[in-house]
Order: structure tokens, then sequence, then C-alpha cells
């Protein structure tokens, strides 16, 4: 409740103007500090925290149930009711409640209400998320699973006293991750919808969710969500992490660590795919713990300069195929020769003997560490590791 409060507030704050957000059956949420213009209908909502059935036939005539869109409401007088816009504030396509402003002295002004529209998505998540919490306040979930995922020993109790998690049950950790580089409120409005809309549907799963600020966490109960399903709930495209899955939630901890590692891999390597396993990453598993600066020093002039792309990706090719020319010769349709005069090249620029065991693994490792930094992109190589 504290979030849809403060949420208010700020809206409330930027338009200048008071506002009232009530539930889908017109039962007061929150509502900002009153100032300016108010009427009987306004003042009695707040005391009684309801609209009384009168108000409620009128405005539901207005046609307020099945707006999808801001909707200006005549007053009557007679009611003891000033003119309003009422924006419906929807969750996919369901109506979870109304944000009302006093459309008087001044009226609000079109640009006002837009933003007033652009603010109601994220209010209907705020809803639909304490609609979800049940018995535990969604303020107290959001406290627990962020403290259960740093590893606190009081949050699995926390939720498991409250119903939310079942005590005899692993937990599995899935993490989505957008694919756009640089996280907005936009994207993280999305991951939460997405994530909204699974705990709908996996109830059985007793499903909790957590949303930072660049990817999105889901736990579940048993084995993890199948990823199709995640990725057709997400509304923007994501890479999905997902950890192994741990005897009790209070060890949801470690398999979080994992998914988002494994999420971080499936960004940086699209080779692999949208989705990523931990206990499937083979040595990206170990890279992950490794320092990106620890490369062979002969890779740093490559990496360096773009012209020498060509000639890394052939020795990422022939080291993934474990040193054979014919193979690599097929995957990059390029005549043996040519093949062996970027090797050479290779060698001569790297500094560096290929026909040395010990070369070829610093190489190959030194490859896949400057993928995950980013400092190696491949022009659509999947990764053969």
């Amino acid at each position: 409740m504290a979030d849809l409060q403060r949420a208010v507030d700020e809206l409330a704050t930027r338009l200048g103007r008071p506002l009232l957000l009530e539930d889908r059956n017109q039962r007061v949420v929150a509502y900002s500090e009153q100032s300016g213009a108010v009427d009987d209908v306004r003042r009695d909502s707040i005391l009684r925290r309801h609209t009384v059935p009168e108000v409620r036939q009128w405005l539901r005539a207005a046609g307020i149930n099945e707006a999808t869109e801001p909707l200006r409401t005549p007053g009557a007088p007679q009611l003891g009711l000033l003119p309003r816009v009422c924006v419906p504030v929807r969750h996919a396509d369901g109506l979870l409640g109304f944000l009302w402003f006093i459309d008087a002295e001044p009226p609000m002004p079109d640009a006002d209400v837009a933003e007033a529209a652009r603010a109601a998505p994220g209010l209907a998540l705020a809803l639909f998320h304490e609609s979800l919490a049940g018995d535990l306040a969604s303020q107290r979930e959001l406290e627990a699973v962020t403290g259960l995922l740093l590893g606190e020993e009081d949050a699995a109790r926390q939720l498991i006293e409250a119903g939310a998690f079942p005590q005899s049950q692993p937990v599995t950790v899935q993490v989505a991750r957008p694919r756009t580089a640089e996280p907005d409120d936009a994207l993280r409005l999305a991951v939460e919808q997405g994530l909204l809309a699974l705990r709908r549907r996996l109830s059985g799963h007793h499903p909790l969710h957590l949303v930072r600020y660049d990817h999105g966490v889901l736990l579940t109960a048993g084995p993890p969500v199948p990823a199709d399903e995640l990725h057709a709930a997400m509304p923007v495209p994501v890479v999905v992490g997902i950890g192994r899955s741990r005897p009790e939630l209070a060890q949801a901890a470690e398999s979080y660590r994992e998914a988002r590692r494994a999420a971080e891999v499936a960004a940086r390597v699209p080779g692999l795919g949208p989705t990523a396993e931990w206990a499937r990453l083979g040595v990206y598993r170990m890279l992950t713990r490794l320092p990106d600066q620890e490369l062979h020093p002969g890779l740093e002039g490559l990496l360096a300069d773009e012209q020498y792309l060509p000639l890394l990706e052939t020795l990422e090719t022939y080291l993934d195929l474990a040193g054979s020319a014919v193979a690599t010769s097929r995957a990059l349709r390029l005549h043996r020769t040519s093949l062996y005069y970027r090797l050479q090249r290779v060698e001569e620029l790297a500094r560096t003997d290929l026909k040395d065991g010990g070369e070829r693994l610093a190489l190959h490792l030194s490859l896949k560490l400057a993928r995950l930094s980013g400092r190696y992109l491949p022009r659509n190589l999947p990764d053969q590791s």
C-alpha cells in the first residue's frame, strides 16, 4: 500500500492537482492531499472510504466501467458532484480501478490528462500485485523476497509463515533480462507486467517475483517454469537464465546467483540462444568468476582493431572445433588455403604458436572471456562451446 500512496502523491505533485484512486468496486485505495476545488462526493468518499450507491450508479451510467481511455464525466449538482476526469486503471484488459480528478476550477488540460493516462499502467501493476499478495501485504512480500535473494536467514521463514511458499518444496529461480542494453522505467514496467501475468497462471507453483533495475526474478516451487512460457509472457524480448533447484526456500539466493549469471551469459553470447541453464553452461560457469582483464596478451591488439574481427572469428571457430581444419573450413565456408593463411596471421600478430596446447587453451578461454565482457562481438557466429 505504501507504494501506491507514494505513486499517487508523486503524480499529484507532477500535475499540481489532487487525485483519488479507487479499486474497481469504487472503494478508496489512496488519495493525495486535497487543495483547490472539492465537492461533497470527494469529501464523503475520503471519510467513508467508498462512494455511495447513487453516485456509483451515476458514474457507471456515464460509461466508466467500459472505458479504456480517459473519460470526462458530467457533474450532478443534485448529488453534490462536480465534473470529473476518470482514468481507468487496467491490467491485461481487466479493470482494476479508477483515477479521479475534479475537472473544474480550472478544467484539467488535455496534456495533464495524457500524463495521468501514462501513469495508469504502473498503478495497475501495483493494484494487481496487492491483489495477488493475499494475506501477506505487498510491501512485506517485496521486502521479504529482497531479503531472501540477499541471503537473509529470516526472510524464508517470513514467507513460509505467511503462506506465500510451501515449507517442504524445493525452489527454482529464473531471471528475465531485457535484451535492450540500457534499462529504463518502461522496460521495468514491461518485465513486471509479464511476471505478474505469469503469477496469475502459475498459482499452483506458489510463485514469487521481484523486479530489479535491469532484470526480473521469478521464484517457483519445484522445477523451473518452461522457458517458452516465460518468454511468451514478456511484452518485450528477454533472455532467460535458469538456476539449479535448491531443496528449500532458504537457499534461493544460491539459485538466484546462478540464474543471474546464466542470463548475463545468454545476453553476451547470442549463439547460445535466448535461454541459458546454469547447469548446462559448460566452461562459461567457470569464466563468469574470472576477471575479464586477464586475457592472452597477444589478443589485446587484435581485439582493439575492428579490421581483425575475421581473424578472431576464424580462430574461435577453429578452437571450438578442436583444431579441425576440415570442420572449420566447412563451418566458415572458407577454402582450406585461406583458412591456413588466417591462422598463420593470427600466430604472427598474437605472437603465439597454435601447435602449443597451453597457448590454444589460453587463446580459447580469452576469446570466451572477451565475449562475456563485450570486447569481442562476432558477427552472428554461433558459439560452439
